[in-house]
């Protein structure tokens, strides 16, 4: 039995002003996914909400808020060591956002295009902001294997996407995806 999935439409479209914005972060990001993130939150008067999704860990529960209760995938590991990670990412941000907005970090779990779906829906959010693939031969097999955080969110909710490009490649050096 098929079910039908609700479409991207005009009566669907969250007003940019005034709407929190949600921004995709990780540990070691390039800040220029959050500083554009910042910029839009302050040109559109909006609350920015960072969400990191651990992909070691996953949902136990989710929060009307947006956040999440989760545990480790591996119930051996030391499943305090994500604070660690929650405090690192929290003094970053707040280096970044620096007072222009009200702003919080959401620890998630999973899937980051899941999560952040999940993020987006709970506080109503006018848009998504991603980074590119991190450059490199690794980050190019995560993402053949794996497929783009942004791709998935484009193709899997309904609110925009704004993709904040890490790198580029010149139009001549172009080939196929598996060569850059």
């Amino acid at each position: 039995m098929s079910h039908s999935v609700p479409q991207p439409a005009l009566e669907r479209l969250v007003p940019f002003v005034g709407r929190p914005v949600v921004v995709g972060v990780i540990p070691g990001q390039d800040p220029l996914v959050v500083r554009t993130a910042v910029l839009l939150a302050v040109a559109t008067g909006a609350e920015l909400h960072l969400g990191y999704a651990d992909p070691s860990r996953y949902v136990v529960d989710e929060s009307a808020d947006g956040s999440v209760r989760h545990a480790p995938l591996d119930p051996d590991s030391d499943d305090e060591t994500w604070r660690d990670v929650s405090d690192a990412l929290t003094r970053w941000a707040g280096e970044l956002v620096d007072g222009s907005v009200p702003w919080r970090l959401v620890y998630l779990a999973g899937r980051p295009d899941r999560a952040l779906t999940h993020l987006a829906r709970a506080v109503d959010a006018a848009a998504i902001v991603v980074g590119t693939r991190a450059p490199g031969a690794g980050a190019r097999l995560k993402e053949f294997v794996e497929g783009s955080v942004a791709a998935h969110l484009a193709h899997h909710q309904h609110r925009p996407v704004l993709t904040v490009p890490l790198s580029v490649v010149d139009w001549k050096d172009i080939g196929a995806p598996w060569a850059r």
